[in-house]
């Protein structure tokens, strides 16, 4: 049985982190479902505020897309960047 090496725990650790990084994209994603689909709902009880309606969703949406981008870039770094060199 081989022996494990520093720098080999230290690639794996960092896949593993890479992988829980990118499920920060799962949050976005149901929470821009939900606000979608709620300013569809009010757009059909009011339709004279879609404009404003659609700026709000859009604007919210952009927010919340911030965490999942956070974590595509932590996965990224985890994947990419070389510590030990």
């Amino acid at each position: 049985m081989d022996n494990i090496t520093g720098a080999e725990l230290i690639r794996a650790c960092s896949a593993i982190g890479a992988g829980l990084a990118v499920i920060a994209g799962i949050g976005p994603g149901i929470g821009q479902g939900i606000a979608a689909g709620h300013a569809a709902s009010a757009v059909g009880r009011n339709p004279g505020a879609k404009s404003d309606i659609t700026s709000t969703m859009l604007l919210g949406q952009a927010v919340a897309e911030t965490t999942g981008l956070y974590g595509l870039l932590v996965a990224i770094l985890l994947m990419f960047v070389q510590p030990l060199k």
